[in-house]
């Protein structure tokens, strides 16, 4: 199961609201296909590369766009989905919220 975090599923709303101010209709879009790409991630959880940032190799990540989608691999059946960032974005491991 792939579960996304509160954490996550606001930066996501974030990033629809900031790109709908110019078009509603990619707004969706880059939502939507952000979210579908984590649709399997239960199946083959290694699928993304490690992050560089935090060197665990639970915590991964997948790129679509200009987005980095970090996720963690709590078992065999649980993927949670951590955050949503632009590339750009300096990251720092303390920004990340993990449950331990």
């Amino acid at each position: 199961m792939v579960k996304w975090t509160d954490h996550a599923k606001s930066q996501v709303r974030h990033i629809h609201d900031h790109i709908a101010q110019d078009s509603p209709l990619y707004a969706k879009r880059v939502s939507e296909a952000l979210v579908k790409k984590t649709i399997g991630l239960d199946e083959l959880p290694r699928k993304g590369r490690k992050v560089p940032e935090l060197n665990v190799d639970a915590v991964r990540e997948l790129s679509l766009y200009s987005y980095r989608i970090l996720y963690e691999i709590k078992s065999d059946v649980l993927i949670e989905v951590l955050a949503v960032i632009h590339k750009r974005q300096h990251l720092e491991a303390e920004e990340i919220p993990r449950e331990s």
